[in-house]
């Protein structure tokens, strides 16, 4: 006769051996996204194993089905600079500002590469 496990005896014994396993909630559709087609996963169950400080995320069930990939979206990088790290920069380097700002936005970003560039 072969003896069931119930979901917490599974669960202790997967954290005995290093083992985590989360499920992700409220999940509308995982996209898994090639070089010549994306599949496109409606309401699928995913869950997060972690072994050992690397995570593996299965996907189960749903509606699948390929399309042609979408042209990617990337934000402007003066949306993505906070002002927060504006003001960061001009305390830092004494600058006004607007001459903080474009830095950032030439340095994509980047406080330290501005502040450098400010400072040069």
């Amino acid at each position: 006769m072969q003896r069931r496990l119930n979901p917490r005896d599974a669960k202790r014994m997967m954290q005995r051996m290093g083992m985590n396993m989360s499920s992700v909630d409220n999940v509308e559709e995982v996209i898994i996204r090639t070089q010549n087609k994306e599949i496109v996963i409606e309401e699928p169950e995913v869950a997060i194993v972690q072994v050992q400080g690397q995570k593996i995320f299965q996907v189960a069930g749903g509606n699948v089905s390929e399309r042609a990939p979408q042209p990617k979206v990337s934000a402007s990088p003066a949306s993505s600079i906070s002002e927060e790290d504006v003001q960061l920069v001009a305390g830092q380097t004494g600058k006004s500002v607007e001459a903080a700002r474009k830095a950032l936005m030439e340095c994509d970003g980047d406080l330290a590469k501005a502040i450098l560039l400010l400072q040069s």
